[in-house]
Formats: structure tokens, C-alpha cells, sequence
């Protein structure tokens, strides 16, 4: 007999990104059904309670989000458990204060500010391109939006520069190597670079090579993992990039423990 969609989360089961100590109970907030999975969002209630600091419990959060004071992308929730999800703009006016959501390099939520400028839009990854009843063309996105009508330019795997106010696409970034993009799956996860190089394998997935902020070059597929960022002249590529720019400690580990290798060779060839 079907009884709905389950509501607990056992907290040994909570996405590792929610960083949770296990010691705080038996259960975890079940982020409710949304645009985002369940593993690919970060509920408003860790968001405000354990990021933020700005309540001690849930029915502390319960109350802030029934006065209506959180906006994400544009719309007042009032569900604390609502799923928000890679690239939401969540907005608490009474402290004027702008949020997007986005990785940093261990593959955590992190709490990214932006400013009032930034958060009139948002960046989307075209999931699809279709025709729909009485051939309207139209696409559909990472966060679930279908728009309707889009330019012919647009494709699958680009990313769009999405008005919230107005719901109508801004500029197009297409999927080309020489872009700045983030990586949002994988053993990547969070890292950001410039896409130099795309590998086709028909009947396999694509292969994108890509280079960070410090030369390093890694490989990763493109279809569910690579996301294109925005670059203006105006603003830099640190303010789309967690802190450190996208860039794995494993990384500077590395170039350390080789620099000491080399190092370690010179002073036994002396």
C-alpha cells in the first residue's frame, strides 16, 4: 500500500557536502520534493541553522521562514526543508544580504555572498533541447525550468545567463574550449578552470580537459559533470570560483612533494 514519499533521513545516510556530525542525533532534515535530488541540494533549514548561525533549532528556522523573509531566486519559501540546489540565489532581505550556492573544492555547499547586481540573475546548464505539442521548441535546465522559444543558438551542455525577474534568457555562453567552467560531479567536484580541449568517443561519453588557475591540467566527462561560469571584464573569475580560485589542495600538495623530491635529489647529488 503506498503511503507518499518517505519523510526521514537517517543522519548516517545525510550527503557528506551537509557536513553533519554524527553525534547530533539519529535523524537528518529530508529535504522536500524540489527541482534539486535529494543528494544535490542542501536544505533551507542546514542552510540557516548551520551555515548561517542564524537559528539554534528547526522550529527556530520554522519561524523565520514563515515570516516570509527568504527568497530563493525571486520566490518567498516558507518550507524549511525546501531544496535548494548548485547555483541558487537565496535572498534574505531583512539583512540584505544575497547567497548562490555553490561548491568549493571538497565538494561542500559553501556560503558564496554576492552582491544585489549579481543576484538579479542566474546561470543555468541546458540539460535538453526539444520540440513539445504544436512544434514549440523549448529547453529544459539543471534546476527544472522549461523555457519556451529560445534562441536557435542554444544547445545542449550551454549555459544561459537567466533574468530572474523577467524569466527571459540574457546572453549565452556556449560550450567550447577557451571558457571557464566549474565541475559539479565526480571525484572533481568544485574545481574550476578553462575548458581547453573536448574528446568525442561515439557511443561513449565525452571526455573535457581542462586547465586550473595554476597550470594544472585534468580530464572529466562533460555531459552530467561540466558547468560553464560567466566572465565579464568587469568581474573577475574569483568572484564565480569558491576561495583559492577552484583549486584542489591535492593539487599543491603534489607540486609540494615534488618540489621536495627535487630537492631532496640535488642535495644527495652535491
Amino acid at each position: 500500500m503506498a503511503r507518499g514519499p518517505k519523510k526521514h533521513l537517517k543522519r548516517l545516510n545525510a550527503p557528506r557536502g551537509w557536513m553533519l556530525d554524527k553525534t547530533g542525533g539519529t535523524f537528518a532534515p529530508r529535504p522536500s520534493t524540489g527541482p534539486h535530488k535529494l543528494r544535490e541540494s542542501l536544505p533551507l533549514v542546514i542552510f540557516l541553522r548551520n551555515r548561517l548561525k542564524y537559528a539554534l533549532t528547526n522550529t527556530e528556522v520554522t519561524k523565520i521562514v514563515m515570516q516570509r523573509h527568504i527568497k530563493i531566486d525571486g520566490k518567498v519559501r516558507t518550507d524549511p526543508n525546501y531544496p535548494a540546489g548548485f547555483m541558487d540565489v537565496i535572498t534574505i532581505e531583512k539583512t540584505n544580504e544575497n547567497f548562490r550556492l555553490i561548491y568549493d573544492v571538497k565538494g561542500r555547499f559553501t556560503v558564496h555572498r554576492i552582491t544585489p547586481e549579481e543576484a538579479k540573475y542566474k546561470l543555468l546548464k541546458v540539460k535538453r533541447v526539444q520540440i513539445g505539442p504544436k512544434k514549440v521548441p523549448f529547453i529544459l535546465t539543471h534546476d527544472g525550468r522549461t523555457i519556451r522559444y529560445p534562441d536557435p543558438i542554444i544547445h545542449q551542455n550551454d549555459s544561459i545567463q537567466y533574468d530572474i525577474a523577467t524569466g527571459k534568457v540574457m546572453d549565452v555562453l556556449k560550450f567550447e574550449p577557451g571558457n571557464p567552467c566549474m565541475i559539479t560531479g565526480g571525484r572533481n567536484l568544485g574545481r574550476c578552470g578553462t575548458v581547453i580541449q573536448r574528446e568525442k568517443h561515439p557511443g561513449s561519453f565525452e571526455i573535457v580537459h581542462v586547465k586550473d588557475a595554476t597550470g594544472h591540467v585534468f580530464a572529466t566527462r562533460s555531459e552530467p559533470t561540466v558547468f560553464h561560469h560567466w566572465v565579464r571584464a568587469t568581474q573577475g573569475f574569483s568572484s564565480r570560483c569558491p576561495k583559492g580560485q577552484g583549486v584542489s589542495r591535492l593539487v599543491h600538495l603534489a607540486e609540494g612533494n615534488a618540489e621536495q623530491a627535487n630537492w631532496a635529489r640535488q642535495r644527495l647529488a652535491h
